[in-house]
């Protein structure tokens, strides 16, 4: 025990030794002032003051105290807050070339992702290829080949909630992880408790809670790599993880293989890459990382805001009532909301972006970090500083958000308000919008999750009425208005409510359209 004890003070001097030594000097060039904000403390800066979990709560708090932009030390590092929407523009995009890059963190980078983490990589030349990639599968017009996959998935959604809405999550849950490795790897749904579908879940949930802010003390003393495996825990859990990522991926990746050689392989990105490795720059096993990464961005970000959106159907219920209407209006009752009505649905679009804006999913952002010095408005920001795109707080912006706690879509719809645009058969989209991140690290799949995120909030409201549940007196049972689960991406914890189908007459439209789909094998990629 002694010898222990010895060893953990001699841990902390080497680490005091350290923050004495690696502290950034405190001067700034000439003519340059430090951006403001909160006074920490003695060696250990603002450590203490961020919480673990949620901490985009609380830099909102400090942008209403020291401003839009303003700086916090942890452990001598500089971190940037940014709170507005045009200040995340003049940086991440208009000087995109030196706020491109990203903090290569010791547990979510390293130990855990192996440096293959699509989100994660810094800027460089695999982040050039791999993005190269994903844009050739998912950007622009290449997102709509997918659309078979997610009109199979809505009727699927719409088939279950109805029969066990008691099981909500798990059916959202399954669509997004559904189209995910269907159209990833090729491979097929039925529950979604399937074996692959829980460990492609697991993983993605152990990546957000190890990359959450905070949740590792490494990340802000990387020191600590330094010390033995039996020393530091977080070393053999960060190397099980990943040994466990990278097995699972390259399974999945194996089995399109052998299909490929036996004629059968269906298509999918993984058959995609495969047959064309030399075309796409990428090895074997950066294939089956960027493949999965792929994944964890999709399933996760899509079904986590439709959660949000079904809060928002049981706290705001003349929103819902207000997209029944538009939906009877424009596609009536004799079938299914489909891609072409996406024009003539602009109160379906409003909803689930101010659902993005009201409970965005990566609500702290993904922090940049800066490449070389730089100043703006005056203020000097050092390189090497991890400037955080605060996306909570962006949506808060009382000048482009007014009231900006109210969940009203017509912000987006109404002349009166600063984020209206037109025509309306294109806007309101999510095209380029600040919940999916910024300049050139923002997600390059917003079309496929946009295509999504449409027929599934479109499909709900022309299918199903939604309620609060009652108690035994006949009140209704409270929805917690911010119960959020901790992480990366974050979503509502459980929560109670009452799903039926409108009519009958939907009721068995929606059943048979998913027969007929589950029978045709519709979700086959064309």
């Amino acid at each position: 025990m002694a010898t222990l004890g010895a060893v953990v003070v001699g841990i902390l001097l080497t680490v005091s030794v350290w923050l004495l030594f690696t502290k950034p000097k405190a001067s700034i060039p000439a003519g340059t002032k430090p951006l403001p904000g909160p006074k920490g403390w003695p060696l250990v800066g603002n450590l203490l003051d961020v919480p673990p979990q949620h901490s985009w709560l609380k830099f909102k708090e400090w942008a209403d105290e020291f401003g839009p932009i303003y700086q916090i030390n942890i452990l001598g590092k500089k971190h940037v807050i940014i709170s507005t929407e045009k200040i995340a523009k003049d940086l991440f995009s208009d000087r995109g070339s030196i706020y491109s890059d990203r903090e290569v963190t010791p547990m979510a980078s390293t130990l855990v992702g192996g440096g293959m983490t699509f989100v994660l990589l810094p800027f460089g030349d695999r982040l050039k290829r791999w993005r190269k990639f994903v844009h050739q599968q998912v950007g622009g017009i290449a997102a709509n080949k997918y659309r078979p996959v997610q009109i199979f998935e809505s009727k699927r959604l719409l088939y279950d909630l109805i029969r066990e809405p008691e099981n909500y999550e798990n059916w959202v849950q399954r669509f997004s992880a559904g189209f995910s490795i269907r159209v990833g790897f090729g491979k097929a749904t039925e529950t979604g408790q399937e074996s692959y579908i829980l460990t492609l879940i697991d993983i993605l949930r152990e990546l957000e809670r190890c990359a959450s802010p905070g949740a590792y003390l490494v990340d802000s003393l990387p020191i600590l790599m330094y010390l033995p495996e039996w020393l530091a825990p977080f070393k053999k859990e960060g190397r099980r993880q990943q040994e466990r990522e990278r097995k699972f991926y390259l399974e999945l990746q194996s089995e399109v293989l052998d299909q490929i050689t036996k004629g059968i392989a269906p298509p999918s990105f993984s058959r995609t890459f495969l047959e064309n490795q030399d075309k796409y720059d990428l090895t074997y096993i950066e294939g089956a990382h960027v493949l999965g990464s792929m994944y964890e961005a999709g399933a996760g970000t899509v079904a986590a805001a439709v959660l949000s959106a079904i809060l928002a159907m049981c706290h705001y219920p003349e929103w819902l009532r207000k997209m029944q209407d538009e939906v009877d209006r424009v596609i009536g009752d004799n079938r299914m909301p489909n891609f072409d009505d996406i024009p003539n649905l602009p109160l379906i679009r409003a909803f689930y972006k101010e659902t993005l804006r009201w409970r965005p999913v990566t609500a702290g952002g993904v922090p940049h970090r800066l490449m070389k010095d730089d100043v703006y408005e005056g203020y000097f920001i050092p390189e090497g500083a991890n400037v955080h795109g605060n996306i909570w707080a962006v949506h808060r912006e009382k000048e482009l958000y007014p009231d900006p706690e109210t969940f009203n879509p017509d912000r987006w719809l109404m002349p009166e308000y600063p984020t209206y645009r037109e025509p309306l058969t294109v806007y309101p989209n999510i095209q380029g919008y600040s919940a999916f991140g910024f300049g050139r690290r923002q997600c390059p799949g917003i079309v496929v999750a946009e295509n999504s995120l449409f027929i599934e909030i479109a499909c709900i409201a022309w299918g199903c009425d939604i309620t609060l549940k009652k108690d035994a007196d006949g009140g209704d049972i409270p929805v917690p208005l911010y119960d959020y689960v901790p992480g990366f991406n974050t979503q509502p914890n459980k929560f109670p409510f009452c799903l039926k189908a409108r009519s009958k007459k939907k009721e068995q439209i929606i059943a048979e359209a998913w027969i007929e789909s589950k029978a045709n094998g519709s979700d086959i990629l064309s």
